[in-house]
């Protein structure tokens, strides 16, 4: 079985390199075809869905508030202000950045800690050990909003598969 850094941080790693990756492609695309890249940054799936930036912001606040939770850190506080493709490529830079400064020896045995955690704006502070909050909260959560941004760009023409979306292209 996996240590709990090694469950965390490579995973956290592959998705938001290839999201950065995509975001070149996507930039490249805007370019060659003459769109303004803000109509893909505020693309959705659907009417009720979060838009393009707002999925890589949620994606990105899920790897950093892990990364700090299980570490023991203070979660950090950033504001959604990213308006184009450069600011969501430093969106994600600087989460990648602050995930790998965490030590894994920070990050490993926080199996069974505590942790104190709200499952939504409105919901009660529950307890968690750190296990249920990786595995049942922050990775779900984490590939459904990467997944959700790739699909985004996949639907309005980006040339993009599976293999952009797992890292490998």
């Amino acid at each position: 079985m996996p240590s709990m850094s090694q469950a965390t941080v490579p995973v956290i790693n592959q998705l938001l390199v290839a999201l950065d990756r995509i975001l070149d492609k996507t930039s490249a695309h805007c370019e060659a075809k003459k769109i303004d890249p803000a109509v893909l940054l505020g693309a959705r799936l659907y009417p009720d869905m979060f838009a393009f930036t707002r999925q890589v912001q949620i994606a990105c606040d899920f790897a950093k508030g892990a990364a700090a939770r299980l570490s023991g850190r203070e979660v950090p506080s950033w504001p959604d202000n990213e308006a184009s493709i450069s600011d969501v490529k430093a969106r994600i830079k600087k989460t990648l950045d602050f995930v790998n400064a965490i030590p894994a020896s920070e990050i490993d045995g926080s199996e069974e800690k505590v942790l104190k955690i709200k499952l939504g704006r409105n919901a009660p502070e529950t307890d968690m050990s750190g296990q249920v909050y990786l595995s049942s909260v922050v990775m779900p959560n984490f590939h459904f909003h990467c997944a959700a941004a790739y699909a985004i760009l996949r639907h309005n023409g980006i040339e993009i598969g599976k293999g952009d979306y797992l890292g490998r292209v």
